[in-house]
Order: structure tokens, then C-alpha cells, then sequence
């Protein structure tokens, strides 16, 4: 792996302003993690993104010479974590932690896929998994990254992390079930062609909604007012017939 050397300075105050401060200067802040403890500091900013920039670049051994108060020194360090602006692209922050060489870390390292899959040949599609995985070792053990070689694969068959095979004194802690690669079958012409010519119809997409019909709770009050309607109305009915009917009924004088 990559060793690197790089200079910081001990920061004596923290908060945005001094970090703006920093980064008008070119220098980006950070801070050092060390047993539970943490300590501000700031690098320069072409030189740490150099150091990102490089293979392995995220995971190199810094020799960190410390210059300022008491802290003032050599320390071996790994980078933990870092932030970019989202709009410029340049770096704002660096997270390092402090290692010893007799210490075993865990620590991601990235995933390298090498190799034509011979299902390929055949028309099958590789599918990637995993870009990442996570090991523990000694600081001097760290590799720049895990090369995973898929010219054997055929269509159908996959790489787990179980098959992985890593040198001596690193040990994979993600799940070995997990898939780094795999090769798919490929998709028939009948099967292409029938997803490029779908209609609407077919797939569902674009149709009417069907409506949704009133329940006969929302028609109950209608009925109900069409009832007492027709009661109503036999009602006045039933009034008029009956002087009529009573006139018709009278005895002759």
C-alpha cells in the first residue's frame, strides 16, 4: 500500500468561521481520532486531494508530521472519512485516525473486477454487487484493493465473498453470502422485442381509470326523499278524490 507523508498544523480554535478562515487559505480543515480522543487540525488542500486522487489513495499509511503545542511529532495515520463541497467539488474536511502498527484495523477497501467472464461470450450480462468490502488487519497489511478475477464465470454462476482468497493475516468481515459478481442469462429476441413493442393496453400503462361506483349508502337518502315524495303526493291525491267522492255520494234531495 501507499505510504505517504504529510504535514498539519494543531489547531488552537474550531467553528466555521475559523474552518471558512482555513479554506479561503487553501487548507482544509480536519481532525485527528486517536483512542477517544480528537484533535483539530488542518493540511493543505492540493496535497490531501493529491493523496485522495492516487489508487488506494483513501486507505494509504500517512505519516502525519504534527507541527505546533505539545501534540508536536510523528504519527501514523489512515484516512476515516472526508467531505466534498457538492457544487465546487473541493474538499472541506478530513477525518483521520490514528493507528499503530502492532494494532489491527477494520477498514473498507474497494473492490476491483478483472477479466472478460467467459458467459459473455455466450451473451450473457455481468452484474456487479458489491463495490466495497470490509477486512481487518495490521496497518502495513492494507491492500490498495481487493482484485476479483471473473474470466471463469459462466452464464448463471456468481462470485460470493466466501470465495474470495486474501493474503495471509486478513481476515473479511463482510457477509460471505454476499455477491461481488454474477453473470445473467441473456434476454431472447422474442422477449426484447416484445418489450420494445408494448402498447399501453398491454402493460397497463395509460389506461382510463375506471370509476368507482357510488355505494348504495351515498342512493339511500335519494330513494328515501323519492318515497316521501310519492307518499306526498298520494297524500294530496287521497285529498282531492275524497270531496269528489263524497259529492258523488250525497243523496238526492
Amino acid at each position: 500500500m501507499e505510504k505517504i507523508t504529510l504535514t498539519a498544523q494543531v489547531r488552537e480554535k474550531a467553528g466555521k468561521g475559523v474552518a471558512r478562515s482555513l479554506r479561503r487559505d487553501s487548507m482544509v480543515p480536519a481532525v485527528l481520532y486517536s483512542h477517544g480522543k480528537s484533535l483539530p487540525i488542518s493540511m493543505g488542500n492540493k496535497e490531501v486531494t493529491r493523496v485522495l486522487n492516487i489508487e488506494g489513495g483513501e486507505h494509504a499509511l500517512i505519516t502525519l508530521k504534527l507541527d505546533g503545542g505539545k501534540e508536536q511529532g510523528d504519527r501514523l495515520a489512515l484516512i476515516k472519512d472526508y467531505q466534498v463541497d457538492p457544487i465546487k467539488g473541493s474538499l472541506i474536511h478530513v477525518d483521520l485516525m490514528e493507528v499503530a502498527m502492532n494494532e489491527k484495523v477494520k477498514i473498507p477497501v474497494a473492490v476491483h473486477i478483472s477479466g472478460s467472464a467467459a458467459g459473455v461470450k455466450e451473451g450473457g450480462i455481468v452484474q456487479l454487487g458489491l463495490r466495497t468490502l470490509d477486512i481487518e488487519c495490521l496497518p502495513s497489511l492494507i491492500p490498495d484493493s481487493i482484485n476479483v478475477d471473473i474470466s471463469a464465470l459462466k452464464i448463471n454462476e456468481s462470485v460470493h465473498v466466501r470465495d474470495l482468497k486474501l493474503a495471509e493475516g486478513i481476515r473479511i468481515l463482510t457477509d460471505g453470502d454476499a455477491t461481488v459478481a454474477t453473470v445473467q442469462p441473456p434476454i431472447s429476441a422474442e422477449k426484447l422485442e416484445a418489450m420494445l413493442t408494448a402498447t399501453p393496453a398491454a402493460t397497463g400503462e395509460g389506461a382510463e381509470p375506471e370509476l368507482v361506483k357510488k355505494p348504495k349508502a351515498e342512493a339511500a337518502p335519494a330513494e328515501a326523499k323519492g318515497k316521501e315524495g310519492a307518499k306526498e303526493a298520494g297524500k294530496e291525491g287521497a285529498k282531492e278524490a275524497a270531496p269528489a267522492a263524497k259529492k258523488e255520494a250525497a243523496p238526492k234531495k
